[in-house]
């Protein structure tokens, strides 16, 4: 099992952050990815729908002989992880959720933390639930910004004038622009998280999950002696329910070369 593959989904490029933290953390681990492109985005599909894209992705990722699943959807994070915890338990399963909850709420700088994700993200408040289970009196909001994902996925995030338009949209009115703190609730947003803490001056903590992800995953595998001995070329695989040129175009930006990108219908 030590020398299995680390599994990684998400429905389209923003799972790659994570992918591609896990990989500079963890540089003898080899990971399988699976971008659900064709359902892409998560965040305006029905709760069952998204379990059953999570749990299809789960099996062919374990027919891949992974040794663990990160769910790096914060969608599905929401929605599925509980279920694909109690369908497959003899796998290490991880969510996008947890790690940052635990970072924000044992930062004593934060009183007023600002989250934003999909639709079904903020719908579900499962961010507001888990933060205040352990920090009662920190002030919460919640902003569904559904433009974000789309344009992040067509890459359209490069053109300035666009992006920071939205952004003032979402995080320029009241209660949004009176945080110390923003939660990225969607793993596409650090792609873009220089251009949001330069929208706050630098002035607020902005966390994400890409790297509080990856040393979890690695602590946990720590745990369970299940760290990669083997020091081999790394022999990263990728798969996608459907082709997009973004999508290889960022994959090939993370990871500094060409991937090679293998269609693969569930």
């Amino acid at each position: 099992m030590k020398n299995n593959p680390i599994g990684i989904f998400d429905s389209g490029t923003g799972g790659l952050t994570v992918a591609n933290a896990v990989c500079k953390l963890l540089p003898k681990e080899n990971i399988v990815y699976f971008g659900d492109i064709e359902h892409l985005p998560f965040g305006d599909k029905s709760p069952e729908a998204i379990k059953e894209y999570s749990t299809n992705i789960s099996k062919f990722l374990l027919e891949k002989k992974c040794k663990s699943i990160v769910i790096a959807c914060n969608t599905a994070s929401a929605v599925a992880y509980e279920h694909l915890k109690n369908k497959f338990q003899d796998v290490l399963i991880f969510n996008v959720i947890d790690p940052i909850v635990r970072a924000v709420t044992q930062s004593s700088k934060i009183k007023t933390i600002g989250v934003i994700g999909t639709k079904v993200t903020v719908d579900s408040e499962i961010y507001q639930k888990k933060l205040l289970k352990h920090k009662s009196d920190l002030i919460v909001h919640s902003k569904a910004t559904r433009s974000l994902v789309p344009i992040i996925e067509e890459g359209l995030h490069h053109k300035k004038h666009l992006l920071f338009a939205l952004l003032d949209n979402y995080l320029g009115v009241k209660p949004m622009n009176e945080i110390d703190g923003l939660i990225l609730g969607c793993t596409h947003y650090p792609i873009i998280k220089t251009e949001i803490e330069h929208y706050f001056e630098n002035k607020i903590e902005v966390f994400d999950a890409p790297t509080i992800v990856a040393k979890q995953l690695r602590n946990s595998l720590q745990e369970n002696n299940l760290l990669r001995e083997q020091n081999e070329r790394q022999d990263h695989q990728f798969f996608v329910s459907d082709f997009t040129p973004a999508f290889e175009e960022t994959a090939n930006l993370f990871f500094g070369t060409e991937v090679n990108l293998i269609k693969q219908s569930l």
